[in-house]
């Protein structure tokens, strides 16, 4: 598995990649994700790292231990991703955009034409 080249953490990467896989349906509320191990060898890392991972995504309420068994999809997880995400994108990555657009003059308006556009190459 190739990581972003980015400045976050392998650990962190790897939470990131499986709240994705969440929100994309791979695992389902209260399915069993892969093993710690099983987990390490297919992205071809520590287990310490990925153990770091699910440690973070059981503390967000994500996934939890079954004791003996494996790790399990929270049936709330879903719904905390995209709260989550939808707080980042928000806060922290629309400002940038709209500096931007405000400099470029580009208006709120272009920007709708331009998801509509999307929408419609993308989802139809």
């Amino acid at each position: 598995m190739i990581f972003e080249e980015n400045n976050k953490a392998i650990y962190l990467q790897i939470a990131d990649r499986i709240s994705d896989d969440i929100l994309q349906g791979k695992y389902d509320s209260d399915s069993r994700i892969p093993s710690v191990r099983e987990y390490a060898a297919s992205v071809e890392v520590n287990a310490n790292t990925v153990m770091r991972s699910y440690e973070r995504l059981t503390a967000k309420g994500l996934i939890f231990n079954k004791r003996g068994i494996g790790f399990f999809v929270s049936p709330d997880a879903k719904e905390k991703i995209i709260e989550e995400k939808s707080e980042d994108l928000m806060k922290r990555q629309l400002p940038p955009l709209f500096k931007l657009m405000n400099h470029l003059g580009i208006s709120p308006d272009d920007l709708k034409k331009e998801y509509q556009n999307y929408l419609t190459e993308n989802y139809q």
